[in-house]
């Protein structure tokens, strides 16, 4: 594995964990071993275990209730790679089909919130590929489910390109799905 996959040192990377497939919090348990087992990361504080609601496409029959989580991890490794090697490599091991419909249940879902101070657009111009990675997550401010836990982590924290803390997004999310904390830990 050649260098150019890491950064010159450690930053803080957000991550949004769920599920509603299966064993739920066996899920959110194996993802976050996988996320403290790669050599260049480390899981430093994980977020009370929530019960929320699915959201479904319009028109789309009810899903299972999922639990939801958020940890911190220091690592080293740039952006795409984390993605890569060890936010899909989670979701792999978990089962979940990568072609999948978009809001289908899933065993597993890690997503990247936050990667350190960095601002990763997305959006596809005509004729180019979706980009892989969009940082902040591009529905960060509009999921309740993960600003919840996130909050629970780091309220203070300024959201890169958003302008606002993690606390304050929370507060005026227009989401006001059921967000219910467990007696579930991660650890």
């Amino acid at each position: 594995m050649s260098a150019d996959r890491l950064l010159d040192r450690p930053v803080d990377v957000y991550v949004g964990l769920g599920s509603n497939v299966g064993d739920r919090l066996a899920a959110l348990r194996a993802a976050v071993a996988v996320l403290d087992g790669h050599a260049e990361t480390a899981v430093e504080a994980a977020s009370p275990v929530y019960e929320t609601e699915a959201h479904v496409l319009p028109g789309a029959p009810p899903q299972r209730d999922h639990l939801n989580a958020a940890v911190r991890v220091r690592s080293r490794l740039r952006p795409e790679a984390f993605l890569r090697e060890v936010a899909q490599a989670a979701e792999r091991r978990a089962g979940r089909d990568p072609d999948a419909a978009p809001w289908s249940p899933r065993p597993l879902d890690v997503d990247v919130l936050l990667y350190g101070a960095l601002v990763i657009p997305g959006g596809a111009g005509k004729g180019e590929a979706a980009a892989p990675l969009v940082v902040p997550h591009p529905r960060l401010a509009a999921r309740r489910f993960v600003l919840r836990p996130l909050a629970d982590l780091a309220p203070d924290l300024a959201v890169p390109g958003l302008g606002a803390t993690v606390a304050e997004l929370l507060a005026a999310t227009p989401d006001r799905s059921r967000v219910d904390r467990t007696a579930l830990v991660l650890g």
